[in-house]
């Protein structure tokens, strides 16, 4: 908790609206999310109010269930919106990256329950058909397997009108590029397949 208050502090330092929170993975001594999932609506609502007075959001990201064990035991966006109606303050919210909902079927139904005040963030990429390594092989945005413009469409629908963020981990291709090769890129596959 001490190190979340920092975090929380560092981000109203620099006058960041919100701090994107990644929830560990699962309680050591326990099975399954269910343990580890109250365990984080506990922490998070003690710390949302400390957050408010900061003028900070915090933003609760489902990873893909691969990181389920040891990053985050938040992996469906159903368990995201129910968090944050169990934690019940106005500051927590989600964070929606397509490296990490691509595949969930019922996105579209839970960012519609979630509703406009509940999304905090939008991240862009891509997942990788042939993925060689789940943290730093994401695909840039159309050349993978998710459905972008659906998805995008499913967070705007909320009323969402925030900034759409690229996160491309990417340390076999794109990070050996040009800066400006993948700027251009960025910007012409946003226009074209998002």
């Amino acid at each position: 908790m001490d190190d979340f208050r920092i975090s929380i502090d560092m981000a109203a330092g620099l006058d960041a609206p919100v701090l994107t929170i990644v929830v560990g993975g699962v309680e050591p001594n326990t099975l399954g999310v269910s343990e580890s999932l109250k365990l984080v609506a506990d922490r998070v609502a003690d710390a949302a109010p400390y957050a408010a007075e900061r003028g900070v959001s915090l933003a609760l990201e489902p990873l893909h269930p691969v990181y389920g064990g040891d990053r985050s035991c938040l992996v469906t966006a159903r368990d995201a919106v129910g968090l944050c109606s169990a934690i019940g303050h106005d500051n927590v919210g989600l964070a929606i990256d397509v490296y990490h909902v691509w595949w969930d079927t019922s996105l579209a139904a839970e960012l519609r329950r979630a509703g406009q005040a509940r999304i905090l963030g939008y991240h862009l990429c891509d997942w990788l058909a042939s993925t060689r390594d789940v943290l730093l092989d994401r695909g840039k945005m159309g050349d993978g397997l998710a459905d972008l413009k659906a998805i995008r469409a499913a967070v705007e629908a909320t009323g969402y009108a925030g900034p759409c963020e690229v996160e491309i981990f990417s340390a076999g291709d794109w990070w050996k590029r040009d800066p400006g090769e993948v700027l251009d890129r960025c910007v012409e596959r946003f226009r074209t397949v998002c």
